[in-house]
């Protein structure tokens, strides 16, 4: 097979993008490179461009969507950043300041930033960018500050005012998220959705060059780079000239590529490689798990069979689900019991954790005090006639990797014994981006992850649905207004041990309701190959980070 030397790939420009459909046919099985490994006192090799090879491509290059975030974040720039405490520093702003009513943020931005179209990046800009993202140009971004955000204006060039209509206490930390990347005000009134979908415009260390779908996006260094993070590793322009931005959905491949000398950091490395790459112990590999909504499911409870709370517990009962998740993710993904938010973060609940063990006993009691007392010839438990039929789609190969599909797969084994006919439906891309299986006449449970930076996240999952103020967040279609006015009251309150406390609060009540369960945490992983040094992940989702990266030789 053909492969592309250490010292070739140093010394490509962004003129790769014209050999791009060519380099991605070597992303395949080869043996383990033999390069010699650098020192570890190696020297800075100027430029280069960084071949990454990601797992899944997004719609459009900024939007709401995580893999979106993963690659707008080399090019646009966060008005903040969060630092590996998890404090916030600044970025595009240098500081910022709550008025005593928590009703109003004014943030001061710095001086002499321009987008890469050569116009300023003032507050003007980011007032626009507030109202770009609530009229639609961003779901994410529109349901954070939804029912919080009333206006925001410019009280000169660098001071921007946000206004508020309830206080938000987390609200400057949750803009680190890369949803609320700050794009070019010229770019978004002037060009189409499309030119701004395919080549978006930031103030970030690289520009997007070009975007051949299907095969990868190719980043190009911003020379006049002037506004990296307070967290960032050096200033200036970024070290390297391009990245290759590859899309490469199997995870073999890419585990391949790196070993073979074809990419220098991979993404999603699957847990059964993970061993191997670390036994070769040439690679660095890094792990992030993120903090928000964990991976969980959670229940349809307006209609049956799990509008019966005993029915929702009983099939949580049925499963073991800390040995599922430890024998498929080998050690590497972490279990995650709580249905609400991650291990790491602000506010979570252990008690909510451990709410249910796996008791087979007592889901059989629950399931036979609620009639469903006769089986058929599978096995499947029947009650007048009917059979407990569970309809579980879930997306596979965007939300849901390998590893994950296999977790889903054990559940359904283990719900059969106690007598439950799991349906699983593999959604691929083309329908979840369609909207199939989303409403609540299509599913009994559903699967997903939310990442966030903080417990927040339960406001946009749980937030009651209303005809005039619909959630297409809230899965489980849990309409209960004491919830809804835990999480608010927690999202208001000034004391962070009160407000993790009321977090913690609205953990165990969903938990205690059974509307949804964990399974296991949501993990960022990253293969980096010895000859490129200082890649990092971004401390609010995890992303690659490849401002400050460097290759070695």
């Amino acid at each position: 097979m053909t492969t592309i030397s250490s010292t070739h790939r140093l010394r490509r420009t962004a003129t790769i993008a014209a050999t791009a459909a060519v380099s991605m046919m070597a992303l395949t099985a080869c043996g383990a490179s033999s390069a010699a490994l650098p020192a570890a006192d190696a020297q800075r090799v100027e430029g280069g461009t960084i071949v990454y090879a990601h797992q899944q491509e997004p719609q459009c290059l900024f939007g709401g969507w995580i893999e979106q975030a993963y690659i707008s974040y080399q090019f646009i720039d966060n008005l903040v950043s969060l630092d590996e405490n998890g404090e916030v520093v600044p970025w595009l702003a240098e500081s910022w300041e709550a008025s005593d009513d928590g009703l109003t943020y004014t943030l001061t931005l710095k001086d002499g930033v321009e987008f890469t179209d050569g116009t300023p990046l003032d507050a003007e800009a980011v007032a626009y960018n507030f109202d770009y993202w609530v009229a639609g140009g961003n779901s994410t971004a529109a349901v954070w500050l939804g029912g919080y955000y009333e206006s925001a204006e410019a009280l000169d060039d660098l001071t921007v005012a946000v206004h508020l209509s309830r206080p938000y206490t987390r609200f400057v930390e949750n803009l680190s998220q890369s949803y609320f990347g700050i794009q070019s005000q010229h770019a978004l009134e002037t060009r189409t959705d499309e030119e701004n979908c395919e080549q978006p415009i930031g103030s970030g260390a690289f520009k997007v060059q070009e975007w051949n779908r299907g095969e990868n996006v190719i980043l190009t260094r911003n020379e006049d780079y002037t506004s990296p993070p307070a967290n960032a590793k050096h200033t200036g322009p970024a070290y390297v000239d391009a990245i290759d931005w590859r899309f490469v959905a199997d995870g073999v491949t890419r585990v391949s590529a790196l070993r073979a000398g074809e990419a220098d950091a991979i993404y999603d490395i699957p847990a059964l490689e993970w061993a191997g790459l670390e036994g070769e112990q040439q690679w660095e590999l890094l792990k992030y798990v993120t903090p928000g909504r964990p991976q969980q499911i959670s229940f349809n409870t307006t209609r049956a069979p799990f509008d019966d709370e005993n029915l929702r517990k009983a099939f949580i009962y049925s499963l073991d689900r800390k040995t599922i998740v430890e024998t498929i993710g080998h050690g590497v993904i972490p279990y995650e019991g709580n249905g609400g938010v991650s291990q790491t973060t602000p506010g979570y609940s252990q008690t909510a954790a451990d709410y249910y063990d796996y008791d087979v006993d007592e889901a059989n009691r629950l399931l036979d005090e609620a009639g469903w007392t006769d089986r058929d010839a599978d096995g499947y438990r029947v009650k007048d006639g009917e059979t407990l039929d569970v309809v579980f789609p879930y997306n596979a190969g965007t939300i849901i990797n390998a590893d994950g599909a296999a977790i889903f797969q054990a559940v359904q084994e283990q719900a059969k014994a106690t007598g439950f006919k799991v349906q699983l439906i593999p959604v691929p891309p083309s329908e979840t981006w369609a909207g199939k299986y989303a409403g609540p006449e299509s599913y009994d449970i559903s699967a997903g992850y939310w990442t966030s930076v903080n417990a927040g996240i339960l406001y946009i999952n749980w937030r009651p649905s209303t005809e005039e103020n619909p959630n297409f967040s809230n899965s489980a279609f849990y309409d209960d207004p004491e919830l809804e006015q835990i999480i608010l009251d927690a999202n208001s309150a000034a004391d962070l041990d009160e407000q993790n406390a009321l977090y913690e609060k609205a953990q165990e009540y969903i938990a205690e309701h059974a509307t949804s369960f964990g399974l296991y945490d949501r993990l960022s992983t990253l293969g980096v190959s010895p000859q490129l040094r200082d890649v990092w992940q971004e401390n609010a989702q995890g992303g690659p980070t490849f401002y400050d990266a460097y290759f070695v030789e």
